[in-house]
């Protein structure tokens, strides 16, 4: 599937698009094939079949709801069962060297594989100084497996937006919504601007109640077509203020495929196409990626929907680590690096915060995270790096959470005990060295 986004400006006729399509459709399938291999067409329609809900979005919908079996089942062929764009990888990889396993401390009897078996966790991988220190797999599960992100794809969304604002297509974050989604002209989300966009501080109000149906995050794709607009902005154009914009945090996916719309519109470029230009291949992932596509538009939608391999989620993470640099060129803008991944608005009472689309903790770490326990975990004091993909039994609780935290502290123990002992060996070396 290809997408093609045109700006205002553009002067191709309709003839040249219609001819560049019909290219693109046509001749350019077999290379993607091969490079990014999907389900066959029957495979594909049985298993959309077989997922309830007439329409595309409500298929997308009934996620929230599906058994454990459906979840890990469906999880690693998202980009399969649902409209979705490649995201092309270049021949190049950037490698990613293997050292000695750590072994994750928890105060109790929990190892990795009670962990992962307890909790649904289909892999995890950590990186210290770029270098592999572990990686485990569920059963049926590699390095290969592409895993859907979830809420990760929000922290993309925003890297993607800080390329956009640094090249210029974003002017900037004190634009109003409207500057670049004409469609918000004369309506509330029209005078939000970017930068309360990013820190979801609209001051418009949004249900995100993952287990109620009636909740706006469980309705926003439910709706028929409208001509050729997203879904999402169908869905958010009525939606009115409740708080001044800038004042009240308020965590609404609705705003994050927002953000993905605001990309889209401002570069004529598709996520997919842009993460793949801007970073997929300069960086040298190691596999294709994917991206799903709002059925109504085709346009990426920004909240959720990548299916990357754990591996390239950890270079992703490690890309963020090194604030943005690829070789001797920083992608990301100077203001969006500034406070990205800083606490701008509080979000408990133990100094956890948020930033642009990040989660910020009291220790100065930071992660990307999405529903049924997908994480990208970044320590820069540690030079650490976590990733995991799971297929959590519920969404979201205060129990799953505090098993993710745990598996977090079980390895930074881990890798302050090996600093340790490295020290301690320093030492010992050097006092038997003769003065």
């Amino acid at each position: 599937m290809h997408t093609i986004i045109f700006k205002k400006s553009d002067g191709m006729s309709a003839i040249k698009i219609i001819v560049t399509f019909i290219f693109l459709t046509f001749i350019t399938p077999t290379l993607c094939a091969q490079e990014c291999p999907q389900l066959q067409d029957k495979e594909i329609s049985r298993k959309r079949a077989a997922i309830p809900g007439e329409t595309m979005g409500q298929k997308l919908e009934s996620l929230l709801f599906w058994s454990q079996a459906e979840k890990d089942r469906r999880f690693p062929i998202m980009q399969d069962i649902f409209p979705s764009i490649q995201v092309s990888k270049s021949s190049r990889v950037t490698p990613q060297e293997q050292m000695s396993n750590i072994i994750p401390k928890w105060k109790d009897e929990t190892t990795v594989a009670s962990y992962m078996k307890n909790n649904h966790v289909k892999g995890i991988i950590v990186l210290q100084n770029d270098k592999i220190r572990l990686e485990e797999y569920a059963e049926g599960v590699d390095k290969t497996t592409l895993w859907t992100s979830f809420s990760v794809a929000k922290s993309i969304s925003s890297m993607l937006l800080g390329v956009a604002l640094k090249e210029g297509d974003i002017e900037s974050l004190d634009d109003a919504l409207q500057k670049y989604i004409p469609e918000f002209k004369g309506y509330d989300y029209g005078k939000v601007t970017v930068r309360q966009l990013l820190t979801m501080t609209s001051g418009i109000g949004w249900n995100e109640d993952y287990e109620d149906p009636n909740s706006d995050v469980a309705q926003m794709y439910k709706a028929p077509c409208q001509a050729t607009e997203s879904h999402i902005l169908t869905y958010m154009k009525p939606l009115k203020f409740v708080h001044e914009s800038g004042t009240t945090w308020n965590y609404s996916t609705g705003e994050t495929d927002l953000v993905g719309i605001l990309i889209q519109k401002a570069t004529g470029k598709s996520l997919a196409e842009y993460l793949s230009e801007k970073i997929w291949k300069p960086y040298g992932m190691e596999h294709c990626a994917f991206w799903l596509a709002d059925e109504c538009s085709n346009l990426n939608i920004g909240g959720s929907g990548l299916s990357a391999s754990l591996r390239d989620y950890a270079r992703l993470g490690t890309l963020m680590l090194n604030n943005g640099n690829l070789g001797d060129k920083n992608m990301l803008s100077e203001e969006w690096l500034k406070d990205a991944t800083s606490p701008l608005y509080a979000t408990n009472d133990q100094g956890g915060g948020y930033g642009y689309l990040w989660w910020r903790f009291p220790n100065g770490s930071y992660a990307a995270v999405g529903i049924f326990g997908q994480m990208l975990y970044i320590d820069p004091s540690k030079e650490l790096v976590i990733a995991q993909m799971a297929a959590w039994p519920r969404a979201s609780s205060e129990t799953l959470i505090t098993e993710r935290q745990n598996f977090i502290n079980a390895v930074q123990r881990a890798v302050d005990s090996r600093k340790l002992k490295s020290k301690s060996k320093s030492k010992s070396k050097n006092g038997s060295k003769p003065k």
